[in-house]
């Protein structure tokens, strides 16, 4: 059976996966090995949100992008993961302003837009788990998973910090992020961080799920 493993680990509260509804923002090197890791352990209701094409420059790190060059992201992952929903939309300040995260039981972020990740802060932070800078690291150990006000060490998590206390905002909400000092100020990435990152947001989704 596909999920016996799972089911196995999980016991009754396997059912709890089976029925829960998640929204994860952006598939790319961190969204797409969550995507997978979200699947394979038997979501339910899975809706993804990209407006981005498959580059070559993807590549080195990304789910499935050599066979899809040049298709949408969202489009491209139906024919692998057929139960999930697409939405083809660019996710930003005003996009989260407009969209409803009323029925959905986790929103799981793994876009790169300051604004935007601010605002879903200020507006769903209680179904909120979300991804700070992978990119420019070589360490996945160096992965780390706290509340938005311990983070440390990443410069993005830094700005987004500062933005959020411009506005006010004290709550709390889960961040993975990466103490691992940048290798370099130009873009790099490596699939062994980029991927950890997926796949940490997804075992906090689980386990966040299982213990509801």
């Amino acid at each position: 059976m596909r999920y016996a493993r799972v089911k196995s680990l999980l016991g009754d509260d396997f059912l709890k996966l089976q029925s829960a509804k998640i929204l994860l923002l952006g598939v790319g090197g961190v969204g797409g090995h969550c995507l997978d890791c979200l699947f394979r352990s038997g979501v339910g209701d899975i809706t993804i949100v990209d407006y981005d094409s498959y580059e070559e420059s993807n590549q080195n790190r990304q789910m499935h992008s050599e066979s899809h060059l040049g298709e949408l992201k969202v489009e491209a992952l139906k024919s692998h993961y057929p139960s999930v929903k697409s939405i083809c939309a660019k996710i930003d300040e005003e996009w989260v302003r407009n969209f409803d995260f009323e029925e959905y039981d986790l929103v799981l972020d793994a876009i790169d837009d300051t604004k935007a990740k601010v605002a879903l802060a200020q507006k769903c932070h209680k179904k909120l788990i979300s991804a700070f800078g992978s990119a420019k690291r070589v360490d996945p150990t160096k992965i780390c998973v706290d509340d938005i006000w311990k983070s440390y060490g990443d410069k993005f998590g830094s700005k987004i910090r500062y933005e959020l206390k411009k506005r006010g905002f004290k709550k709390k909400y889960k961040v993975i992020f990466s103490s691992e000092e940048a290798k370099v100020k130009e873009k790099g990435s490596f699939v062994g961080v980029t991927g950890s990152f997926g796949l940490m947001m997804c075992s906090e989704a689980v386990k966040k799920i299982v213990s509801s």
